[in-house]
């Protein structure tokens, strides 16, 4: 079992930017999928990126061309970098990692509140 802490995250002005970081346990090297969630109130968790241990990534069209996802195998730790933040990206945002074999596993989140 991996534990996930978040970091990084708190109050911004629309323009601003962010960077999360997400502090594992253990190796993450080992699992094939790592990402990044967030949930607005009264809202769904959503995708906002995530990244394959071969380097493939995906983002949410909402943040395409603004954020930006990696992943350090060395330090154990998935970074999300979040430019030109919006009031919209106001949300609290998990780290999340997951495999077929390893389980798939959450942080407790890290609140980002963009304000206009």
């Amino acid at each position: 079992q991996v534990q996930l802490v978040e970091s990084g995250g708190g109050l911004v002005q629309a323009g601003g930017s962010l960077r999360l970081s997400c502090a594992a346990s253990g190796s993450i090297f080992k699992y094939n999928t790592v990402g990044w969630y967030r949930q607005a109130p009264g809202k769904q968790r959503e995708l906002v990126a995530r990244m394959t241990r071969g380097g493939s990534t995906n983002y949410a069209d909402a943040v395409k061309g603004r954020f930006t996802i990696t992943r350090d195998n060395a330090r154990n730790t998935v970074y999300l970098q979040m430019n030109s933040l919006k009031p919209e990206d106001t949300a609290v945002y998990y780290c999340n990692v997951m495999d077929e074999r390893w389980g798939n596993y959450w942080g407790q989140g890290t609140q980002v509140t963009v304000s206009s």
